[in-house]
C-alpha cells in the first residue's frame, strides 16, 4: 500500500512551529540545491524527506569511490559506474520519497544557463566547493530577490550562512573579492564527514525555517563550528552599503564568459568545456577504442591512456585526471576528442 503523506510527516506535523500549515507550504516549495558532494546530498536528503515539493540537483560531476565516506546517497555500484551525482543521487531520493518531485540536471551552472536552471525556484542551496559558483549563484539571488543558503566545510570545520537578499549581508558584503592565498581546500586538509554532515544540517534546518513560514527565526549571522575541537563561533554582519552586488547591483559574475578550465577541488583534475554541443558518445568510443581503454554508460564516457584519464559528458564537458595543468588538459582534450 502506498505511504500516506499523514503517515510518513507525522512526526515532523507534530512539531508546533511547522505543524499542518507548515507542513502544506513546504509541499509547495521549489528549492534548487547546486552540488550533490558532502554538504549538498545531506542537504537534498533531508529536504527531500522532509517533504519539499521539488527539489531539482544539479551537479556537474561524477560518483567515485573517494566520494564514498562522506557523500552519503552514494554507494560503491555509483562509483563503479561513474555515474553522474545528480542521477545517482535523484535515484535513490525518488525512491525515498515518490511524493517530491526530483529533478536532477548533469551541468556545469554557469552565466549562460543560471536563468533557466534557477528561474522559478524559491531557495537556492549552496552545495559546491569553489567560490567561483558561489559569486554566481549570490549575484543572481541578489538581482532576483531570491534566498539562498551558503554551506561549506573542509577538514573538521564548516560554515554556513543564511543570505536574504535586501535583509541582511550577501556574499560580497563579507568577501569583496574571493579568498586567496592560504584557504585551505579538502584537498590540502582532507575532511570530516561528520563536519559536512553537521553544517549540512544546520543549512537545511534554516531552510525549513524559511519555507515553512518561520522566516523570523532565521539566523542574521555567520556560523562556524570546529567538530574536532568543539570551537564555536558566530558573527553578525551588516550589509556594506559599498557592497559591489547588494549596494551597486553589479552583477559581473552573471555576464556569459568563455568556459576557462577549472581545477577540482580534492583531486588530480582539470574540468574543461570545449565544446558546447550534445555529443555522440557511441561514435566516440569507437573511435577512441585503438587508442587505449574505454567504458561507456548513458551518460558518460571514460577514456585512459598512458597516466592520464578523460570523463567525458554528454554535453561536451570532461574532467582531465593525472594534471593541473590548464594548458595539458585542453591538449589531451583537443587530441582525443576535438576541439
Amino acid at each position: 500500500m502506498p505511504i500516506s503523506l499523514e503517515e510518513r510527516y507525522a512526526r515532523q506535523v507534530l512539531f508546533p512551529p511547522i505543524g499542518t500549515a507548515g507542513q502544506q507550504r513546504l509541499a509547495a516549495a521549489r528549492v534548487a540545491i547546486v552540488g550533490c558532494g558532502a554538504t549538498g546530498s545531506v542537504v537534498a536528503s533531508l529536504l527531500v524527506r522532509a517533504g519539499a515539493g521539488v527539489v531539482r540537483l544539479i551537479d556537474r560531476d561524477y560518483v567515485e569511490p573517494g566520494n564514498l565516506h562522506r557523500q552519503l546517497l552514494f554507494d560503491e555500484a555509483d562509483a563503479e559506474q561513474a555515474l553522474p551525482k545528480a542521477v545517482a543521487a535523484g535515484r535513490r531520493l525518488a525512491s525515498a520519497n515518490r511524493a517530491v518531485q526530483v529533478e536532477p540536471v548533469v551541468t556545469d551552472l554557469v552565466a549562460g544557463n543560471i536563468h533557466g536552471l534557477l528561474a522559478g525556484f524559491h531557495l537556492f542551496m549552496d552545495g559546491t566547493d569553489n567560490f567561483e559558483t558561489r559569486y554566481l549563484i549570490n549575484d543572481y539571488a541578489v538581482q532576483q530577490g531570491i534566498p539562498w543558503i551558503y554551506c561549506g566545510a573542509v577538514g573538521s570545520s564548516g560554515t554556513t550562512m543564511n543570505i536574504r537578499p535586501g535583509q541582511n549581508a550577501c556574499l560580497s558584503c563579507i568577501w569583496p573579492e574571493p579568498p586567496s592565498g592560504g584557504l585551505e581546500t579538502c584537498d590540502t586538509a582532507g575532511i570530516l564527514n561528520s563536519a559536512a554532515a553537521a553544517i549540512a544540517s544546520i543549512g537545511a534546518t534554516e531552510a525549513l525555517k524559511l519555507l515553512t513560514g518561520c522566516e523570523g527565526e532565521m539566523r542574521g549571522t555567520v556560523l562556524s563550528l570546529d567538530l574536532w575541537t568543539g570551537q564555536r563561533a558566530e558573527v553578525r554582519v551588516a550589509r556594506a552599503p559599498s557592497c559591489r552586488t547588494c549596494g551597486q547591483r553589479d552583477f559581473r559574475h552573471l555576464q556569459p564568459a568563455l568556459r576557462t578550465p577549472v581545477t577540482l577541488c580534492g583531486r588530480n583534475s582539470v574540468q574543461v568545456h570545449e565544446r558546447n554541443q550534445e555529443l555522440d558518445l557511441m561514435e566516440i568510443e569507437t573511435r577512441l577504442r585503438p587508442h587505449g581503454s574505454v567504458r561507456r554508460n548513458e551518460f558518460v564516457l571514460k577514456f585512459c591512456r598512458e597516466s592520464y584519464e578523460i570523463t567525458l559528458f554528454r554535453d561536451g564537458r570532461a574532467v582531465i585526471k593525472g594534471t593541473t595543468d590548464h594548458g595539458v588538459a585542453r591538449s589531451l582534450y583537443a587530441r582525443y576528442i576535438g576541439c
